[in-house]
This record gives C-alpha cells, structure tokens and sequence, in this order.
C-alpha cells in the first residue's frame, strides 16, 4: 500500500456568471497554462498582479479557525467600476475553444428569462398571465481547487485518485498521473462534501492499490453559496453540573475555532442493562442530541454519558471527551417491621416511581454474641423489578435481641451507587416462650422452675427485661395472682390460696413485647378448716364454728362417740356450705370426737378434729319447780312425822314422870294477853290438846318461854 500524498490543501472559488470578454481571456489563458503545467497555480497568482481575479488559498492543516460570522469562501472578484461581478464558470479541464461563450449563457438561471417571456405572445394559449412558478435558486458556480504534494519516499506511484462526495454519494472520481498534484473541478449543487485524494500503485503483480491514511477534508455549501467549513477540533473542558436529582447544566470551554452551534448528545449507559420487564428508564435510552445545555428528565439512580460536539452548519466537530454523571437513587421510604416470631421479621417498603437501580441490598447491624462485635452485615440482595412496594422475610434472628435494618439501593453505573445510609428502621425481635420445668406447692406458697431457650444462654445483653409469673385460679375471691422476678432469675415464689385449680405461665417481657409459655393447669388440694370451735353442747346437740382457708365448695362434719356401745351410733355426715353447723341427736352427758373436712371440685382435705362432751338432761321449770315444793313437802312430812315419834317417846317417859296429866289453860294466856292474836288457830290451838308438861318442857328445852 503507497503512503498517501502529503499536505493536501483547497481552495474555493466563486465565479461569476457574467464574465467580460478580457475576463475570459485571462481565464482561458490561465486555463492554458494550468494545462501545461510548468507554472503552480500559486506562481500564476503571484506573476499576473495585473488579473481582476484575487485567489484567496486556505490552509491544507485539519484544523481551520475561523469565524461564524465570517464567510470563508474563497472567491474570484472582478471589479468592473463599482460593482463585483462573479467569474465564468468553466471546467479547467476543458478547452476554453471547444465551448463558445453563447452557450455557455444558457447554463445559467438567468437564461430561462426568454422562456417567460415568450409566454405571453399574442395567440398564446398563455393570454391569461399564470402563475409563474418559483424554482429553487440555484447555487453560484463555484471552483473547487485541489493541490497535494507527492508521498514521502521511497514510494511507487502511477497516480493519484481523487474521490469528491456530496451528502454521502460519489458525484465524482478522477485519476490524475503521478506528475500532476492539482485537481480542478466546479461544484454546482448546495450540500456536505468530503473530499479525499489518494495515492494510486499499480506495480508489480499484484492489483492496483490505493493509500489507505485518511487525506481527505470536508466542508458544506449552502444554497446561497456560503461556505462553511469542518471543525478540526473537539469541545474542551466539557463538565456537567447537576441542579437536581432530574436536571443537570452542561458547560464547556471557549472553542478557537468559529462555529455557530453547539451540540450536547446524551445517552443513558444504564437503560439497556436490565431486562424489559425490569426495565425503569423510559428516557435517553438511545442517543438524544439538544442544542441546550440543560439536559432535563434525567432518571435518579441512572447513569448517563454526555458528548459536546461544535456545529458548523451540518458538520460537526470531533465529539469531546464523555462525560460520565452518575444520579444518586432516591433510596427507599417507608420502611416498616413487622414481627413473625422471636426468630423472624417481614420487613416492608416503597420506593419512588421514577428511580432506577439494579438492586436491593438489605443490611442487618446486631450485637453478634459469637464475636462480641456489633457490625453491618449484608442479609440479602433482592433484584429490583417493577413494582413499587416490596417486602422480604427476615429469619434466623435472635430473639429479645436489638437490630436495626438498612435497605439500600444499588445502580447498575460502573461503580455502582449506593443510597441510602438513612434507610434505617430498629426493632427489638420478641423474647421465647419459657417452659415451666418444676411446680411445688407447700405451706400456701407455690415454686415454679422454668428454663428458656438454649441450656446455657447468656441474657447479659438481650433486651429482656423482667420475668412474670402469673396464676389465674376459677374461683377464688382474687381470681388473680401475679409476681414479677429479674431476668437473670428463672424461679419465683407465688402465695396462692389453695383449693383452686389455676392456670399457670410464666411470661418473658422485653420493652415491646412478650412470650408467655406454654400454660400448666395445677390443682391445690383444699386445706382443713382451721380454729375449729365448740361454741355451744347442750344435752343432745353441739354448735361447731371455724374459719374457711382457700377455696372451699363445701364442708362435711361427722361426729362419733368416744367409746362403743350398741345404743350410741355414729351419725350421719352432714353437708354444709356454711362455717357454723349445729350437730343435734346426741346423747345427752355423751363425749363426741367431732371432724370437719373441707371439699373442692370434688377433693377432700384432711379432716380437722374437735372432741366435745353433751350436758345432762334438764328438766321443765315448772315441773322442776313442782317436784322440788313435793320433795321439800315430802321431807317436812317426813320430818314431822319423825318429830312426833320423838316427842311421842318422850311424852312416854315424862308421863311417867308427872303422874298425873297437867294441863295448861290457854284461855286464861289469851285473856291477860300473854299469847298472839293467831296463835289460836295455829300452833297453840294444836298444843292444848297435849299434856303440858310436853309442850312446855319441849319448849323450855329450846329457850323458848312459852308464858
């Protein structure tokens, strides 16, 4: 392959369309000798000061300053008095002979003036003025001038190719031999031309081969005839400038080269990453170009890649260096927890709707009793999708143990972002149920044992807080009874009335919830009654009192002789709901061992014991009183009547003694007054009927002066 030619450089010229004779003279002259090329083109212009064509040649460096105000079109200029005229347009190629200037004229716009004219001759079918129609204005002839020198050595050569372009079509190709290094040619159309001059080889054996280094330039022709020519250099210290999490301001630094534009072009490098159905990104999916510098819809948590190409017209510059800008992602936004057990959570959230990012990242922070560290630890990694609410379920935790959650969101941008630190929520897990491993009961007070969890778990740095053992009975007065212990304890004493039948659990309590085991049904058997008293025995029956202890349904008092007989049995039991009961149907003056035995649901207690003694048998009042004045008359009888014996005797003896009866003459006592007024009829009245030595010595006997 050739080296390609060196220093390819051009010029454009504007020629004009009314040339004058001596103009055309100079021209074909100079065509002549640009054919027999022994003078450059640049020579000519410097040797023929006297010519009204002025050349104005542009540097062949890729890189041309110039001014978008400017107009850069190298152009011939024929002064004819005041005013500027354009030069003929005529091929360089040709023989300025072979064409005569005539028909040259009706190349040109100008020469369908006649046509318009003859329109209207009279007998035209024209007679009525139409329409005239508005064609599009041509482009000025315009002279495309082409130099190059030859490839650097050693280099073999036949010739030079010389490829013009216009809007991406061939429109020309000329090969020109390895003597020639000029290439003239007229450009009549408006439009993007690139054109590129190549180095041709043909020796050897092999095919003809072209150079292969690009050589060629490119430069725009409006339909007016303005040249505008390629932008060499790229943008320079382009930086983009976020406003928000949607907006973002691109600036750059001033350009040396004129241009009349700017382009900010901008694709997203993250759109096409996730599959369609995960897809969230709805903008700048494929390249959008603008001509202003904020790029606006811009997707939080995407990334995006910025080029700033100079414009020219329709050319543009090279692009400048990309600029990268990644968007931080909004991050998530009501983050809540909610408890499945002591060991699981289901952790719930939203994110916005306008966000993209690649993934979830959940991340627990827990004091780790294995390492005695608390750290961030990743949990899970749940690949974003459409929707906007998402939940995940959190096990293997500890229970009663502190956690804080963070979910963040992770972009697909090369490094990917990270958001939020904010995203936080903390919980505190709920404790296990304890198991009951021990109940006694003694004196009124009942033991529990529990155990929790693994045998050898350390509480130190759970957040329990307390123990709470609590006894629900069915009957009791205080149905309830409940006593709370330290979390380091794992037994309690719980005074409990016995009797009932209670439902026991012991609870674990931390600061925002509990467990409570699994309940145990315990039932106390009933207590005897106690101070069991005999408050009142009569002959046949005896009252007994007590006090109730505990729950009691109802109580059964049964009361047995103290000894064995045939006539004194054992009664009945008796059923009371009450604490005093009168046990009747005793034997009166017995000795009765008395028991009470307290039942509930359907249990007896042991027996309380009583030993008691009935009284004697009473008589009537009346009766008693009538058989005590009988028994007092009976004895006074009795006494009498023994009285009488005695003084009977003794009236023997002392009749023996006076001989002969004397008696006392009562009137005579009653007439001096000697006896009472009653004595008459009582006891006097009944002596003067004995011998009065008897009665007086009787009464002497006594102290008793009868006179």
């Amino acid at each position: 392959v050739p080296f390609p030619p060196l220093n390819v450089s051009h010029r454009v010229l504007s020629l004009s369309r009314q040339a004058t004779a001596g103009g055309r003279e100079v021209a074909a002259g100079r065509r002549s000798a640009r054919r027999a090329r022994d003078v450059p083109l640049m020579e000519e212009a410097e040797t023929q000061p006297e010519e009204d064509v002025v050349f104005e040649e542009e540097e062949a460096t890729p890189r041309v300053s110039f001014n978008a105000t400017q107009n850069v079109t190298e152009s011939v200029a024929i002064s004819n008095g005041s005013r500027l005229e354009e030069a003929e347009p005529q091929s360089y190629w040709l023989d300025p002979t072979e064409i005569s200037p005539a028909d040259k004229d009706e190349e040109f716009v100008n020469a369908l003036v006649s046509e318009y004219e003859d329109s209207n001759e009279p007998g035209s079918a024209m007679a009525v003025p139409a329409e005239v129609p508005v064609l599009p204005t041509r482009l000025p002839p315009v002279l495309l001038e082409l130099r190059w020198l030859p490839p650097r050595p050693p280099t073999s050569y036949d010739g030079f190719n010389v490829y013009i372009y216009r809007d991406g079509n061939s429109t020309e190709m000329a090969t020109v031999d390895e003597n020639t290094h000029e290439f003239f040619t007229e450009l009549t159309e408006p439009g993007t031309y690139r054109v590129q001059v190549t180095t041709l080889s043909s020796s050897g054996d092999c095919e003809a081969r072209e150079s292969s280094a690009d050589t060629g330039f490119t430069f725009y022709l409006s339909p007016s005839g303005e040249l505008l020519e390629e932008l060499r250099e790229r943008p320079q210290g382009v930086s983009v400038r976020l406003l928000d999490s949607s907006t973002a301001a691109v600036s750059w630094a001033p350009s040396p080269q004129s241009h009349n534009g700017s382009l900010v072009s901008v694709v997203s490098t993250t759109c096409l990453k996730p599959s369609l159905s995960q897809r969230m990104e709805n903008t700048y999916c494929s390249e959008e170009n603008s001509t202003s510098d904020i790029i606006s819809n811009l997707t939080p948590g995407a990334q995006y890649r910025v080029v700033v190409y100079h414009t020219n017209g329709p050319l543009t510059s090279p692009p400048s260096e990309p600029v990268i800008i990644d968007i931080e992602p909004t991050g998530v936004r009501e983050l809540a927890v909610y408890p499945l057990g002591p060991t699981a959570v289901v952790l719930s959230w939203q994110r916005p709707y306008h966000v993209a990012f690649r993934k979830y990242i959940l991340q627990t922070f827990f004091f780790n009793p294995v390492t005695l560290a608390s750290e961030w630890t990743t949990y899970y990694e749940i690949a974003a999708t459409a929707s906007v609410i998402a939940t995940v379920r959190v096990t293997d935790l500890l229970p009663a143990w502190y956690y804080n959650f963070r979910v963040s969101m992770v972009t697909w941008g090369d490094p990917p972002l990270t958001c939020c630190d904010s995203s936080t929520v903390s919980f505190v897990t709920a404790p296990e149920a304890p198991h009951i491993s021990l109940v006694d009961y003694s004196q009124g007070v009942l033991v529990v044992r529990w155990t929790y969890g693994e045998l050898f778990i350390d509480l130190s740095h759970s957040r329990m807080l307390h123990w709470q053992v609590e006894a629900v009975g069915k009957k009791g007065p205080q149905r309830r009874y409940s006593v709370d212990v330290t979390r380091n304890a794992m037994q309690a004493s719980l005074p409990l009335p016995p009797g009932d039948i209670y439902n026991l659990t012991v609870t674990a309590c931390t600061e925002r919830s509990r467990n409570t085991s699994v309940p145990s049904i315990i039932k106390l058997e009933p207590a005897p009654p106690r101070l069991l008293l005999a408050v009142n025995a009569t002959h046949s029956s005896i009252t007994l009192l007590w006090s109730e202890d505990g729950v009691v349904d109802y109580y059964q008092v049964l009361c047995r002789p103290n000894w064995a007989s045939k006539e004194l049995k054992a009664g009945e039991p008796i059923t009371s709901t009450a604490q005093v009961l009168t046990v009747s149907g005793l034997v009166p003056s017995s000795s009765y061992n008395c028991s009470v035995t307290s039942f509930s649901y359907s249990s007896a207690s042991r027996p309380a014991r009583i030993t008691v003694t009935t009284a004697g048998k009473e008589m009537n009042p009346s009766v008693a009183a009538i058989s005590a004045l009988a028994v007092l008359s009976l004895l006074l009888i009795s006494l009498l009547v023994l009285f009488l014996l005695v003084l009977r005797k003794k009236h023997l003896e002392m009749t023996r003694n006076c001989s002969a009866e004397t008696f006392v003459n009562f009137a005579s006592f009653d007439r001096d007054g000697k006896l009472p007024y009653n004595w008459r009829r009582s006891l006097f009245a009944f002596l003067t009927l004995l011998p009065s030595c008897l009665w007086t010595d009787y009464l002497l006997a006594f102290y008793i002066n009868p006179w």
